[in-house]
């Protein structure tokens, strides 16, 4: 992973840790959903989804989910409903950010 990659600009912990907020910059309608690097301050996400009726905030939300290893229910989209630019925060995982890194290259080809 890029040292870049590591530069906390595009996520923090609050609360004592228990909260991580993410800033992200979303590309929907990708052939698969994986996280691909820094765009900005921004961690960039394709999303396998359509930007229509949610359903691109929707996946976002269950990818993380997957990802973090926590419930659905403990991912919340905090800015950028209608927005590529999103906040979301994670409640309660103990997994650090660059596991978004560790799933995508155990599932390159």
């Amino acid at each position: 992973m890029s040292p870049a990659l590591l530069h906390n600009t595009w996520h923090r912990r609050t609360d004592s840790g228990r909260r991580l907020i993410l800033t992200l910059h979303i590309q929907p309608g990708a052939k698969r959903t994986e996280a691909v690097g820094l765009h900005g301050d921004a961690l960039k996400i394709r999303l396998a989804a359509p930007p229509v009726e949610g359903a691109a905030n929707t996946a976002l939300l269950e990818f993380l989910a997957m990802i973090f290893s926590v419930p659905l229910r403990q991912v919340t989209l905090k800015h950028g409903v209608k927005s590529r630019r999103k906040v979301v925060e994670i409640r309660q995982t103990v997994l650090e950010p660059d596991v978004l890194f560790k799933t995508a290259n155990s599932e390159t080809d």
